[in-house]
């Protein structure tokens, strides 16, 4: 019997899968095709993520230094409204070899991670929980004392043991031109329905435009829409849900959701591979996987470190849905230099940011 199972082997995965199995853990973890693929996210994130990488990785990860966005309440050729700082605010990334790494490091660190293993059921028992494992035309039974559902927004951990859902799903596209591009700003285009469209420089690796919106909009027609406006021919398709919440529940008495499964995404952009890593590190750090009890433990402690931010971020993203006119007089009032975290949007409250804002 294992002291955890993981299913899902993306970020948040990864990281728990390694931070467990450095704690001297007996760690499975499972990913029903090959890690990193199919990418489904985009790969712009702030500067902390090299904190959850091997020294050096940088040089093979990294695309493109990024300094500011420029938001826009129309197309490419409405007015700007930039939002910058003199040092770098975010990266761009190769998001499918981030995974890898992510999932060597686990390795490394002991844990025994299966590509091409699908978890087919999950029966939860009062001693621990019974996975239900296909591979290679095989089924077979893996025991472990607790389930980790690091499984993605449309999580078979979370239905099998009745977790509730998300309190919504968003529908997100992107895909990308080859062209190089090295541009240091990003472009945001508060053109659809209750989110937005971008356009992320990757240099060498081209541009990667993409949108999200709620369901039943037509994501399709607004991508073309945004490509079509940029007058590009894009190519690597790619479609996923974005989950945004979180629920009010995400532990049972063996088993716990971890990431995008718990909807530890940011509201204001969907993003959430930093919160589902630093949920991760809360849930080693907490969960004995022989005392069910301390899975309350990491129910407070990840609330206690993102909830405020996540909270924070439901109020920015009311902002999408604002007039055109509100939205420009509040662009207009606040762009310029800023001080603020990409992945923390209390730090508009920082000394630092307000003293940017008061000396305009």
């Amino acid at each position: 019997m294992y002291d955890f199972a993981v299913v899902g082997v993306g970020p948040a995965g990864a990281r728990f899968a390694r931070r467990a199995a450095e704690s001297g853990y007996d760690v499975v973890a499972f990913e029903k095709g090959s890690v990193g693929t199919p990418l489904a996210c985009s790969g712009h994130v702030s500067t902390d993520i090299w904190e959850y990488v091997p020294e050096g990785a940088e040089e093979k990860l990294l695309q493109n230094r990024v300094y500011g966005a420029n938001f826009r309440v129309g197309g490419p050729d409405t007015r700007a409204y930039p939002f910058y700082k003199r040092e770098e605010v975010s990266n761009v990334i190769d998001r499918v070899e981030l995974d890898r790494t992510l999932a060597d490091c686990a390795r490394d660190a002991g844990a025994d991670v299966r590509e091409g293993h699908t978890v087919t059921g999950i029966e939860e028992r009062h001693d621990g929980v019974e996975l239900t494992v296909s591979a290679d035309g095989e089924t077979f039974a893996v025991e472990a004392k607790m389930v980790a559902g690091c499984d993605g927004p449309v999580s078979r951990v979370r239905r099998a043991v009745g977790l509730p859902e998300p309190g919504e799903k968003l529908h997100g596209v992107l895909a990308f031109d080859e062209d190089a591009d090295d541009g240091d700003f990003v472009d945001v285009h508060l053109t659809v329905p209750r989110f937005f469209a971008w356009r992320i420089p990757r240099g060498e690796a081209g541009v990667e435009y993409g949108l999200a919106a709620p369901p039943g909009a037509e994501v399709n027609e607004m991508f073309d829409a945004l490509t079509d406006a940029y007058d590009v021919e894009t190519d690597h398709f790619c479609s996923g849900a974005i989950p945004i919440g979180p629920p009010d529940r995400v532990t049972t008495r063996r088993a716990f959701l971890v990431g995008d499964a718990a909807a530890q995404t940011k509201p204001f952009t969907g993003g959430g591979i930093l919160y589902g890593m630093t949920a991760a590190d809360r849930a080693v750090e907490t969960i004995s996987p022989d005392d069910p009890a301390t899975l309350r433990d990491y129910e407070s402690a990840w609330r206690d470190e993102l909830s405020s931010e996540i909270a924070l971020g439901h109020w920015i993203r009311r902002a999408y849905s604002l007039p055109e006119s509100v939205q420009q007089l509040g662009l207009r009032t606040l762009s310029g230099e800023i001080a603020v975290h990409m992945d923390r949007p209390t730090s508009f409250f920082s000394r630092d940011h307000l003293a940017k804002l008061i000396g305009r």
